[in-house]
């Protein structure tokens, strides 16, 4: 059984924001993959299913970003996962737009959601980085990831989150530079 949690902030103004990318590629992949309705647990919404041959749970927590490790904590304690079990899909300022990748363990680059889930669970667990550039300077940051996706980038947004939930398999499997190579192939077709 592995825990897959999206990144993202509660309600409907916060919905197309580059920060809640996280949340949207769990609901395109609980769409595609045919999941289980959600259920309120752990502090979020949690939706249950298959991918290949394995079991996953998809969580999107509801405590804002800022404390998303309380929501994740709880569902690894509470399933009695380890933090291998465990991936975290999140926005990634330092890869260009619509750029997907995959690393196990790293820095936070100053991202909330994963020093929350870091403070919980430690370091080590997979995370899926969806890029969504960056602005140009530090300043432009915090306005940047909390505003809207554009009219403009709709096409692009909508072929990786196409793309990655098509190929989850591969994730599902563990085969990460699998899951990588066949996202940029989709994604260039």
């Amino acid at each position: 059984m592995q825990l897959w949690a999206g990144l993202g902030n509660p309600g409907p103004q916060h919905a197309m924001q580059r920060h809640n990318v996280g949340f949207m590629a769990l609901d395109v992949i609980a769409d595609m993959h045919g999941f289980a309705p959600v259920q309120k647990k752990f502090q979020g919404w949690l939706q249950e299913g298959r991918i290949g041959g394995e079991k996953i749970l998809l969580l999107k927590p509801a405590t804002f970003m800022n404390q998303s490790g309380r929501s994740v904590g709880e569902a690894l304690r509470f399933y009695k996962l380890g933090v291998e079990a465990l991936t975290v899909f999140h926005d990634e300022l330092d890869l260009a737009p619509f750029k997907v990748k995959v690393r196990t363990g790293g820095g936070l680059a100053g991202h909330n959601g994963l020093r929350s889930i870091d403070q919980h669970v430690g370091p080590d667990f997979r995370r899926v980085r969806l890029g969504i550039g960056h602005p140009g300077h530090k300043d432009r940051v915090h306005g940047y990831v909390l505003g809207n996706y554009a009219k403009a980038e709709m096409d692009g947004l909508a072929d990786m989150l196409g793309a990655v939930s098509a190929e989850a398999e591969w994730l599902a499997k563990g085969d990460d530079a699998r899951f990588m190579s066949d996202v940029a192939l989709r994604q260039r077709g």
